[in-house]
């Protein structure tokens, strides 16, 4: 795939990368990026001489027909694992899990802090269950990492991608090794997470919005589609003027006619 894709990718695209020497040749480190675009998943690998493993919903490995076969070939092809998003926890249990079987096998995991692509381009806040309690549970070093650009490359609604330039910072190793067996004091993976997050911050120039992405996706949502239906009832509300108003003229017209016959009548 680093052949077939990651070549051609870079080709293509030229994407810059500053800090390819924070990341270690070998052994367990965790890669913590912002997260823009669908594409950032191939173009960090694409960029490191080392696997990187993502984690992927389940249904890009399930998904029935010659299609579905071919979705779940490139996304093992890649490097994705399956996270099954069912369940009490959800995907969060399963994620942490996929990831300190990736780190025990002393390879590179690669997290989105902020669960969800960026609605608007801006920063948001990490969640803290994943990111930190693998890094707890492995003492695996944390890399933050900055995608650049990334969203310009193919907005949402775009087919054709833009050639543009996108760039990726990698920053220093972040040791949490102060905090190892406190994986499971929801203060202790605030503040790691929240550690990690300026450092991305720091990278990326993006301005912060201290909320979570996906409350403020629901926001987006919520507001659009109260826009739709403000602006589906002020179209009824125009169709009903309109049919108020032609009813009104077509009374007047034949209140006019039937003055016009009454007078013609009454003519000596």
């Amino acid at each position: 795939m680093k052949v077939t894709i990651g070549g051609p990718l870079k080709l293509a695209f030229r994407p810059w990368v500053e800090g390819l020497e924070n990341v270690p040749a070998e052994g367990a480190a965790i890669l913590a990026s912002n997260h823009l675009s669908f594409s950032d998943s191939f173009f960090l690998p694409a960029v490191l001489d080392r696997k990187v493993t993502f984690i992927a919903k389940a249904e890009y490995f399930t998904t029935p027909g010659v299609k579905g076969r071919m979705t779940a070939a490139f996304f093992k092809g890649v490097g994705q694992l399956p996270v099954d998003r069912s369940g009490a926890r959800g995907a969060g249990e399963a994620a942490i899990k996929s990831g300190i079987d990736v780190l025990e096998r002393g390879e590179l995991f690669g997290i989105y802090p902020e669960g969800t692509r960026s609605p608007d381009g801006r920063l948001y806040r990490g969640k803290p269950g994943g990111l930190a309690r693998v890094a707890l549970a492995t003492g695996a070093p944390v890399l933050p990492v900055a995608m650049i650009d990334t969203e310009k490359i193919q907005p949402p609604g775009k087919v054709m991608p833009k050639l543009m330039r996108p760039g990726i910072r990698i920053g220093k190793p972040l040791d949490f090794s102060r905090y190892q067996g406190m994986e499971h004091d929801r203060f202790v993976l605030r503040a790691v997470t929240d550690e990690v997050m300026y450092e991305i911050m720091k990278l990326s120039g993006q301005e912060y919005v201290d909320m979570y992405a996906t409350a403020m996706k629901r926001q987006l949502s919520e507001a659009a589609k109260a826009e739709k239906e403000a602006e589906k009832a002020a179209k009824a509300a125009l169709a009903r003027a309109e049919k108020e108003q032609a009813e009104k003229e077509k009374a007047q017209q034949e209140a006019r006619k039937a003055q016009q016959t009454e007078q013609r009548r009454s003519e000596p």
